[in-house]
């Protein structure tokens, strides 16, 4: 859980995503300054390997991030920032395979109805 409009609900989702590149891992200035991140509730996103384990390698985190951290959010929850690209894949043909109990959403597609939500 965290303060993110945009993944309201969404806690403890295992979803696929879209990557392009291995570029923006997540950087801090040490290792206190990342910490306090995780403990602030602030780290929205992680890549996780099949089990839903936090990834440290290629290819599940592809860019080496540490602690697998995919997403941070600023404290008011307004800015949520992503590497990966869920634009990418909020429907279901987007995706290379899908459950057909999703019909044309794909569950990324919460993220933009949550924004729509908070914006009403």
């Amino acid at each position: 859980p965290g303060p993110s409009v945009f993944l309201a609900g969404m806690h403890g989702s295992i979803l696929p995503i879209a990557v392009s590149h291995g570029e923006g891992q997540a950087e801090f200035a040490d290792s206190t300054q990342r910490q306090e991140c995780g403990n602030d509730g602030l780290v929205a996103l992680r890549y996780v390997d099949t089990r839903g384990a936090v990834a440290s390698i290629y290819p599940h985190n592809p860019n080496g991030s540490p602690d697998g951290i995919a997403g941070i959010c600023s404290t008011d929850g307004r800015v949520t920032l992503s590497m990966p690209h869920p634009e990418r894949v909020f429907r279901s043909v987007q995706h290379s395979w899908c459950p057909q109990k999703w019909g044309e959403d794909g569950p990324w597609m919460r993220l933009w109805r949550n924004a729509r939500v908070w914006l009403d």
